[in-house]
């Protein structure tokens, strides 16, 4: 065997083979699984983020019935969110309650929107929340109906929250008004409002005026019924027992019993819608009259301030008393005060009163044309003409046990003449009234009285006494023994009479003898009558021989 050389063809024939490697992944399909989960951890992240509501708080005096995540908000009784958390405001005088809102009624966060406790209650106008004693509290939710412009986002996350229900929600039909009263009376929220005696509406709120004087009521009238209140709609108020005395005699008005015990406000328009009157519109105002016949008075129009002097004391007249003119009331009594006469050194009494000559009819406005035509004031010149024809102010008795005074305008044709001069307040003449009048005959009478000679009266009269009592003197020692004696012997007769009437006497023994004799000779007289009347000849001829009996007639 021969040695080859290195390098040959063979040695190349046997070289190792070269092995090429497939390179491996870096990244195992196994990481799948968490990327998966973590895209639908964060879509669902997202999808909750996007299907989330605001977050508000409520803040409320008290957190009574309220649970953390039980505790709905409900919206017309839909449940669009949840109690998530409860505490306390800063001063911890308040329970703020963090809830969340479903997001498609997200816009119902927004000014004007209420929330409150719904919870069983009991108020003038019923028992509210009943359903809440087996279900829980829960949250209520008032709002403007239609959604706040165009968005659909919250507006506003902090809210004031309602201790007692809204009166009226903002989905009820129906408007509101507001009436301005003297004083609440027995009026509370929930008080019904009645037209012609049925309950349409209810009082929903009431505050003081601004200026203190006076009470804003707040009323809200249902649906179609708001529609009677016209712009002249007069509104009073009903409650308890409206009592009037006139010709027909007493009246009794009231609404209802309901009204009598929490009150009520009724109204009737001057001129309805039928008639062209148009309806009112929502938060107008109108007055709240004390009673019924107060708002149906005629206009008082334009007030006229007058005053009357007195020089007689007016004791029964009192701020507010009438001012009557031919029966219709005028005005009232605004001010008494007293003032002095340096002249007459005395005393006088200035009595303020307000008159409303619109009260007076066609007669004031024909007076008012002409006045405004030459510049005068209407009322300065009605007042000339008629004092000037003998308008006087007078006292008068309205109530003769409680000595109510009220004043009279009437015309008196022989007083004396007095010029009117026009200023403010214009000046009535004024007359004693009746009460002096009446004075003055009480003093007549007694001035008649002590002209009566009364002690000549009385000593006649003792005079007739004396004797009178000697004359009785006389009776009982002469007069009552012969009376006396008279007695015994009239008992005396009527012993006698009684014993001479008595059955076994003699007197009434012979009498029933005399009456049988009478009696007897009674038949005879009428067996002769009956004789006589057959035989009519016998008082000629006398009677005949008596007939023989089976004998035939018997002839002389």
């Amino acid at each position: 065997m021969s040695d080859q050389a290195p390098g040959s063809g063979e040695e190349k024939q046997y070289q190792s083979p070269t092995i090429t490697r497939k390179q491996k992944s870096r990244i195992s399909w196994i990481w799948l699984v968490p990327i998966v989960a973590a895209l639908m951890g964060i879509s669902l992240v997202v999808r909750t983020w996007m299907q989330a509501g605001p977050d508000i708080s409520i803040s409320f005096n008290t957190a009574d019935g309220l649970e953390v995540g039980k505790t709905q908000l409900r919206y017309k009784d839909v449940n669009i969110g949840t109690v998530k958390s409860i505490g306390f405001n800063e001063d911890r005088s308040k329970v703020v309650v963090q809830a969340e809102l479903a997001k498609d009624v997200a816009d119902l966060a927004r000014e004007g929107t209420n929330f409150w406790v719904v919870r069983p209650r009991l108020d003038v106008s019923g028992v509210s929340g009943l359903g809440t004693l087996l279900s829980g509290a829960y949250i209520g939710v008032d709002a403007v109906e239609g959604k706040n412009g165009s968005t659909t986002k919250a507006t506003k996350l902090h809210f004031e929250g309602l201790e007692i229900p809204p009166a009226v929600t903002h989905d009820r039909a129906g408007k509101r008004f507001m009436l301005k009263a003297s004083d609440l009376g027995s009026l509370d929220i929930g008080s019904p409002v009645y037209f012609r005696r049925i309950n349409v509406g209810r009082v929903i709120g009431y505050a003081l005026d601004k200026t203190g004087g006076a009470v804003n009521v707040e009323v809200f009238v249902d649906a179609p019924n708001d529609k009677f209140v016209t712009n002249g709609t007069r509104f009073w108020n009903a409650s308890g027992v409206d009592f009037s005395v006139n010709a027909d005699g007493l009246k009794v008005r009231t609404q209802s019993l309901v009204s009598m015990a929490v009150g009520g406000v009724a109204f009737e328009p001057v001129q309805s819608a039928r008639d062209g009157a148009s309806p009112a519109p929502a938060d107008a105002k109108f007055d709240l009259y004390p009673t019924e016949s107060a708002a149906k008075a005629n206009p008082d129009g334009e007030a006229f301030p007058i005053r009357m002097r007195f020089d007689q004391s007016i004791r029964g007249l009192a701020v507010g008393a009438p001012i009557d003119f031919s029966g219709i009331t005028l005005g009232n009594v605004t001010q008494i005060n007293l003032d002095f006469d340096p002249v007459s050194k005395r005393f006088y009494s200035l009595v303020d009163a307000t008159l409303y000559p619109e009260r007076l009819g066609r007669v004031y406005e024909e007076v008012r044309e002409r006045a405004a035509k030459e510049g005068d004031v209407a009322g300065n010149r009605l007042l000339g003409v008629m004092i000037k024809h003998g308008l006087r102010a007078q006292l008068r008795t309205s109530n003769l046990l409680t000595g109510q005074l009220y004043v009279v305008l009437d015309d008196f044709p022989n007083a004396k003449p007095v010029e009117f001069k026009p200023s403010d307040p214009a000046i009535i003449p004024t007359i004693p009234g009746n009460l002096d009048q009446l004075q003055q005959q009480v003093s007549n009478i007694v001035a008649k009285i002590e002209k009566i000679p009364f002690d000549k009266i009385g000593e006649d009269l003792r005079t007739t006494l004396s004797s009178t009592s000697k004359l009785m003197n006389r009776l009982d020692k002469q007069v009552a023994p012969e009376a006396q004696s008279m007695l015994k012997q009239a008992r005396e007769s009527m012993a006698n009479i009684n014993a001479m009437l008595a059955s076994d006497a003699s007197l009434p023994v012979n009498t029933e003898k005399a009456m049988q004799e009478l009696s007897r000779a009674a038949r005879s007289l009428r067996a002769l009558a009956d004789f006589l009347q057959s035989n009519p000849e016998a008082l000629l001829r006398g009677r005949g021989n008596d007939p023989i009996p089976g004998a035939g007639p018997v002839r002389n």
